[in-house]
């Protein structure tokens, strides 16, 4: 009987130290996998997908003038001081742009924007556009003039 029991226990301990080779094994096997995946991936010539920084950057800072300015005008015909108009239009702008990128993943910032009167029809607008995801940040200085009636 006493050694049916030392048999058993024998057998029970190569069980165990055959499944915890095997998972040691295993998990050897998917961190190689895991990290031939990796690789892999790091020889891509263009990730096409990355370009969202630099394209949204772009598209801002090609729409934010004429942008700017119509909303400006829409303020003033509403009946705001040219300056304050622009200021309310960036504001909206600027709120317009952080719902738009949550959308998109992309984060647009704009910063320190200052708005000065240049003469009677003519105001300044300056400041930082900061655009970014989770991969790339990109900041870019924004002036431009917007003329109102």
């Amino acid at each position: 009987m006493r050694t049916s029991k030392l048999n058993q226990s024998n057998d029970r301990d190569a069980a165990q130290m055959l499944l915890a080779t095997g998972v040691v094994l295993l998990m050897s096997l998917l961190s190689m996998a895991i990290f031939g995946v990796k690789v892999a991936g790091l020889t891509l010539p263009h990730d096409t997908a990355a370009d969202g920084v630099i394209i949204t950057a772009q598209e801002v800072t090609n729409g934010l003038p004429e942008l700017t300015e119509a909303r400006t005008q829409l303020w003033i015909d509403g009946g705001l001081e040219p300056l304050v108009a622009a200021q309310t239009a960036m504001e909206g702008i600027h709120n317009d742009m952080l719902h738009h990128g949550e959308i998109r993943g992309i984060e647009v910032k704009m910063i320190d924007i200052n708005i000065s009167e240049v003469d009677s029809t003519t105001l300044s607008v300056t400041g930082e556009l900061g655009v970014s995801d989770g991969d790339a940040m990109l900041s870019i200085l924004i002036s431009f003039t917007i003329t109102h009636a």
